[in-house]
């Protein structure tokens, strides 16, 4: 199958005929299930009769990826393309190079992986030698045919490749809070109080002599005395001290691109002119 003239199947198609093949191009395609796949990029032909047979439709993030959907039973209103499967089902079709034409194997996984019928295997799939200048897809000058047939116009169309960068969100790493218990050592110094021994002795004097006669005149005797003292005790208490909390902040850094674009170039070929005036 090759990309406008392109596949060798015998398919029909439902209310899309060669006339509308421009008008798909760019077209919103959506899925039997009503939702949207993507955008029409490019569609192929049936190498036999040049109907539309199948299209690529641009999905995944802007509009990286291209899936192949058959044209079989879908239907075109001038605005959006209706193909007959669901989104999902599209998006995970075999994905085959879009780059003008694809082997028998290729047109056979995808055949068989929507359910149609195999084609004959004597149909051309693959034809190296045909001119795919013709191909209608987004990567034409004006979004339809090309116009450098030899049987077409004076004017010839150049095309060139575009870069578009863009840029998605993806899982770069995860950073999380855990709480553990640290045990440390604190020292404080307390003032501790106790109570010591002192001993007083009075002379016997005019003031105290009835005291100090009011007992036998020789005696054995203990007095005592209690003596008193602090002691250090401790306790503990847990108190909140600080909330911590994750958060994020969007660092914005410059990244350079570099890739390969290809454009055509053309050129004036000088004709060959006889000038020898007696032929």
């Amino acid at each position: 199958m090759s990309r406008a003239p392109g596949l060798g199947g015998k398919r029909s198609i439902t209310m899309i005929d060669t006339n509308r093949i421009n008008d798909l191009i760019g077209a919103d395609a959506y899925g039997s299930d009503d939702e949207k796949i993507g955008s029409v990029e490019q569609v192929y032909l049936d190498d036999q009769t040049q109907e539309p047979t199948w299209v690529t439709i641009k999905t995944g993030l802007f509009g990286t990826s291209e899936s192949f959907a058959p044209l079989k039973d879908a239907s075109f209103d001038g605005n959006r393309v209706r193909v007959a499967y669901p989104k999902d089902m599209v998006k995970d079709a075999p994905r085959i190079s879009s780059d003008g034409s694809i082997t028998r194997e290729e047109e056979a996984s995808l055949y068989q992986y929507y359910g149609n019928e195999t084609p004959a295997p004597s149909a051309p799939l693959y034809d190296q030698d045909a001119d795919i200048t013709g191909r209608t897809g987004r990567d034409d000058a004006s979004h339809g045919y090309d116009t450098s047939g030899p049987n077409t116009d004076d004017a010839m169309t150049r095309s060139e490749e575009q870069l578009h960068v863009g840029t998605e969100k993806i899982e770069t790493g995860r950073a999380r809070l855990r709480k553990y218990i640290v045990t440390e050592q604190v020292t404080q110094t307390v003032p501790v109080s106790h109570e010591e021994i002192t001993v007083t002795r009075e002379p016997i004097t005019d003031a105290n002599i009835g005291d100090a006669l009011a007992g036998g005149e020789l005696t054995e005797e203990e007095h005592e005395v209690v003596l008193t003292g602090e002691r250090v005790v401790t306790s503990k208490e847990t108190v909140p001290v600080e909330r911590v909390s994750l958060g994020t902040e969007t660092v914005t850094e410059q990244q350079q691109v570099t890739a390969d674009v290809s454009h055509e170039e053309i050129e004036v070929v000088d004709p060959q002119v006889d000038t020898d005036p007696s032929r």
